[in-house]
């Protein structure tokens, strides 16, 4: 049964909580929008595409917008609850700070289960129409932009420029175009005025040329008798396909075995096929480079005789040079083995790390929003300050060393200096006990943050020392 303490807390948690991880949620999203809006611009894109494209880009992001929104309202709740004295009362009336805490323990918990689900089933989808609409949006080429006096070369083969574009964007005049088809020359259209227009399919560019020439030369590729031509027209009408301008939808099929586009059950079915095969692999080149040592009888008896009509040589001079190439030869072999061997098999070791971070990467972002709650709550009750000053500040300064965490440790299971496992619950680890240690002093009501319980310290030791020093520290 919920209480009226817990009614309070959860009142008191659940406004800060929404208006952070929102405003965290924008700004990540901002900041992703502007990694690829020189991708974006002058696409000709429609809002349609753009929206679609942003959301997926930000639905990665809410990952890392939970940690920082429960890390952030978790030490505004406590701080303005600290400030108002209402903590003060509450723990006055026997009532613990673990006991305090426990609905929003709970509200914490079911936060990382949503967070771990949309981890495993909406992140892989969403990477997956994204990255499958991003490879569209970088294989269109920019819109069809039509400047005066620029010449316009994104069509393939053709090279457009204008005088003057009417405000109307269909009039022109001074048209010059440039076919680059033919091998022998560049042929030319040149018209005093035009109208520009656009098939209702939006796959075809037409232009209405009025009063002007086409200039062609006809021949063999070199061969210097060739026919020049020289046609002029009152009207002539000229096709551009523009169709590869448009944005294309490719199918995703190709990028659902990427790692980012799978759940965690799909991780560790391809994990124990990967295992398998870099085992077996394994086994073959080790029985390939064994039986690439391996000397035949044959070869043996013929030694042993040469050695026995020699007279302890073990080869006639003749044969020296013969043998030491054939020993080179078989060096180089079997060296070309090895390094093919351990190339293939770190290969697939560098896939099945990269697999392991992102199996651990589901786990370990999840548990983290319940280690920054263990920070962020026992903070507030020791800050005891509310709003978005301070409270603001040693939130962002907490969540900077869990991301730099996180990051390096990373970074480190990619390289293989650590193992996937400590390099992605790196942060984790780090900051359990940095929580515990925080929820220890809040519930002893510690002054780890009063600035006057420093001054009282300070003034302490300075007491004990000579008077002598004592003047010239207070001079100071």
């Amino acid at each position: 049964m919920i209480k009226k303490l817990d009614k309070l807390i959860l009142k008191s948690f659940f406004g800060p909580f929404v208006v952070t991880f929102f405003i965290a949620f924008f700004v990540l999203t901002m900041q992703t929008l502007w990694k690829y809006i020189d991708d974006l611009v002058g696409k000709g894109l429609d809002l349609l595409t753009i929206l679609q494209f942003v959301g997926y880009a930000s639905a990665t992001l809410s990952s890392l917008a939970m940690p920082i929104a429960i890390l952030i309202s978790s030490i505004m709740t406590f701080g303005n609850l600290g400030e108002s004295f209402e903590l003060v009362a509450i723990k006055s009336s026997g009532i613990s700070l673990l006991r305090f805490m426990r609905p929003l323990v709970w509200v914490t918990a079911v936060l990382c289960f949503i967070t771990f689900l949309f981890s495993n089933y909406v992140i892989p989808y969403s990477n997956l129409k994204f990255y499958t609409l991003y490879q569209d949006i970088l294989a269109k080429k920019p819109a069809f932009d039509l400047q005066e006096g620029v010449f316009y070369n994104q069509l393939q083969g053709y090279s457009i420029r204008v005088e003057k574009k009417a405000k109307d964007g269909k009039s022109l005049s001074g048209v010059l175009i440039y076919e680059g088809g033919n091998q022998l020359q560049d042929n030319t259209i040149i018209s005093k005025e035009g109208k520009m227009s656009v098939s209702s399919d939006k796959n075809f560019l037409e232009f209405n040329l009025t009063n002007g020439n086409r200039y062609q030369e006809k021949g063999n590729y070199g061969d210097t008798a060739t026919e020049y031509v020289r046609l002029q027209f009152r009207e002539f009408k000229k096709l551009f396909d523009i169709s590869v301008l448009q944005k294309q939808n490719s199918n995703d099929s190709s990028l659902r075995s990427n790692i980012k586009m799978l759940s965690a059950r799909q991780l560790s079915k391809n994990l124990d096929s990967m295992v398998k095969t870099k085992d077996s692999a394994v086994r073959t080149y080790s029985k390939n480079f064994d039986a690439s040592l391996v000397i035949n009888k044959k070869t043996l008896a013929t030694i042993k005789d040469t050695a026995g009509s020699t007279k302890g040589n073990l080869f006639p001079d003749s044969l020296k040079l013969v043998i030491e190439q054939s020993a080179l030869a078989k060096a180089s072999e079997l060296k070309n083995l090895i390094m093919m061997s351990q190339a293939d098999i770190t290969i697939k070791e560098n896939d099945i790390i990269f697999t392991k971070i992102e199996w651990h990467r589901k786990w370990a972002f999840s548990l983290a929003c319940m280690v920054l709650f263990f920070i962020g709550a026992p903070l507030g009750s020791i800050i005891r300050k509310g709003g978005l000053g301070l409270p603001l500040v040693v939130a962002i300064v907490f969540f900077l060393l869990f991301h730099l965490l996180n990051m390096f440790g990373e970074k480190f299971a990619r390289n293989g200096l650590v193992t996937p496992w400590l390099g992605m619950w790196l942060a984790v680890i780090t900051l359990t006990p940095v929580g515990l240690f925080f929820t220890y002093k809040a519930m002893h009501d510690s002054q780890l943050f009063n600035k006057e319980f420093y001054g009282r310290f300070f003034r302490k030791i300075v007491s004990l020392l000579p008077a002598k020093q004592k003047k010239e520290i207070i001079n100071v």
